[in-house]
């Protein structure tokens, strides 16, 4: 009878992590049900912080007259910060510490922003002229707004697949209330 009676938990225990689907609510974003609308939502959070820290980035290097290789990876390190930034926002406000919040959001948003700055950063460096337009060019805007809807566009997969398997933004959706 204590065996039936084991068996009988394990079972309960497996239907309860079952229906858990991985987002740490018992609802929301199970393994490899991620909608399309969670995976846009979570990158277009993404492309706000990059794109803060890309167009910051490039204001930054031009004032003080810095060559494209530095001002680049300004803009890059900038876009990483406010990418994280904006995550940890919403992870603090629900209470959660900062140690675990910073690792919360690196969790989240490392893959996501990675391949966005590829992409954007890739299409500004291909794209002729781009890498010397200066801000006041209307080429510089214009390359900028495709690179970044690139980006979206490419990344948006990417953030479907890894909510799909309860990483990436459906880590930040555990702490959500």
């Amino acid at each position: 009878m204590e065996h039936a009676h084991a068996h009988h938990e394990h079972d309960a225990h497996h239907q309860h992590h079952d229906s858990d689907h991985g987002d740490g609510t018992g609802h929301g974003t199970g393994h490899g049900k991620a909608s399309w609308a969670m995976a846009a939502k979570a990158t277009l959070h993404c492309l706000t912080g990059c794109a803060i820290g890309e167009v910051l980035g490039m204001v930054i290097g031009t004032a003080l007259g810095w060559g494209n290789v530095p001002t680049m990876i300004l803009a890059i390190v900038l876009a990483f910060f406010f990418g994280y930034a904006l995550t940890l926002r919403g992870i603090l406000a629900a209470g959660v510490d900062l140690r675990t919040a910073i690792r919360v959001a690196l969790a989240a948003d490392t893959l996501s922003i990675a391949v966005m700055e590829l992409i954007d950063n890739g299409v500004i460096a291909l794209w002729p002229g781009a890498m010397d337009a200066h801000l006041a060019d209307a080429l510089f805007w214009i390359v900028l707004a495709i690179s970044l809807a690139l980006a979206f566009v490419v990344t948006t997969p990417v953030n479907k697949w890894l909510i799909g398997r309860g990483k990436g933004h459906a880590v930040v959706h555990r702490y959500h209330r």
